[in-house]
């Protein structure tokens, strides 16, 4: 246990001894009840600074039928500011970081936590740098350099780290997001934001509890928020039994990690989708899916496709990082106790961010006049 500050590179000793791992903040007491109210009680920062958290929670029974499952609901992260549930972390981190005297937040990023950071930091009125790669999607280049953020692009993700971290280690940047290889979490402090969601979820699932969250991961962020956040509520005693949360992932890398033991090795893979691509993992993901007893479910590119237009025409557009969710949860329906299972998938995104490429032009009809 170490004192309240910033710890960049996570667990010192761990380091030393070649095993980053990512640090928490720890609470001595939690308020005595959830509500609406005191939500922002349970957080190391309150806001909420542009509207974030407070999603909506949508059932979608016609498709917990056909999958065999007593339920299934999405929470629908799209409806933050900026489009993703990366608001909730930015909105921290920003406090966080004026109230140590930073002038200027960085964040490597090539897609959401870049623009939500630019645009939390703007409102703050710190500069902010977005570490990126040369082929950043024009969408959310552009959301950046309309908040104010300065773009530097490098050659390789991993040089985006060395930059980040030289900067960092320079006292120039305050960092929003990881720069250690092998990798830790992201700034814990924003990282905290995230246990919202499982506030949030004890507050909207009362009448019918979640018994599996399925979050679409890369290096665990998101994943181990949401667990620390029912961990915290089971501590507090307002529930008697947390949910399994399961990484969602592209490729096989967290699954493999739970067979082989080592979160530091490197996975090789593939994907288009770029929000939980990457070839790494952390110690917070092993350690969010071991402690809730959940799993991790890669899932095939071509069913997230499908997935993503399935939610669609069930009215949620969402990004296909995050449609991967209803993916996995597939698999959670063949399970032999699916159909007591209520499901909740994370919806990190929506999908207009996403740079399509069409075909044909539409072609105008012919409209016959009265």
């Amino acid at each position: 246990m170490y004192h309240f500050d910033d710890f960049f590179e996570g667990c010192p000793v761990c380091l030393r001894e070649g095993w980053p791992a990512s640090l928490k903040v720890r609470y001595t007491e939690f308020p005595r009840c959830v509500t609406e109210e005191t939500l922002r009680d349970w957080l190391a920062y309150t806001g909420p600074v542009l509207g974030e958290g407070r999603t909506s929670v949508v059932d979608l029974p016609d498709l917990a039928h056909e999958l065999g499952l007593a339920g299934l609901l999405v929470k629908n992260e799209s409806s933050n500011p900026t489009g993703s549930h990366k608001d909730r972390m930015s909105a921290l981190i920003v406090q966080r970081a004026k109230e140590v005297g930073a002038s200027t937040v960085a964040v490597a990023s090539s897609g959401n936590a870049g623009a939500s950071v630019a645009a939390y930091a703007a409102l703050a009125g710190l500069q902010c740098v977005v570490v990126t790669m040369p082929e950043m999607s024009p969408n959310w280049r552009r959301a950046c350099e309309m908040h104010g953020a300065r773009l530097i692009a490098t050659s390789t993700p991993d040089e985006r780290w060395t930059l980040v971290a030289q900067k960092t280690r320079s006292g120039e940047w305050y960092p929003a997001t990881n720069f250690m290889i092998p990798p830790v979490g992201s700034n814990p402090m924003g990282i905290d934001g995230f246990r919202a969601i499982a506030l949030e979820l004890f507050l909207q699932t009362k009448e019918r509890p979640a018994t599996d969250i399925v979050v679409p991961t890369s290096r665990g962020d998101l994943m181990w928020g949401v667990a620390q956040g029912f961990i915290d509520l089971r501590e507090a005693g307002l529930i008697g039994e947390i949910p399994r949360v399961h990484a969602a992932e592209p490729f096989p890398r967290i699954s493999r990690i739970l067979m082989e033991g080592d979160y530091r090795n490197t996975h090789d893979g593939k994907t288009a989708m770029v929000s939980i691509g990457g070839s790494t993992s952390t110690y917070q993901a092993v350690d969010a899916i071991r402690r809730t007893g959940g799993s991790a479910i890669p899932v095939d590119e071509k069913r997230a496709l499908r997935d993503q237009s399935i939610l669609a025409r069930s009215g949620l557009y969402l990004e296909l990082s995050s449609a991967v969710a209803l993916s996995a949860a597939r698999s959670l329906g063949a399970e032999e106790d699916a159909s007591s299972r209520v499901v909740v998938c994370v919806g990190t995104s929506h999908g207009y961010k996403e740079l399509a490429i069409f075909g044909e032009p539409l072609q105008p009809e012919r409209v016959a006049a009265d």
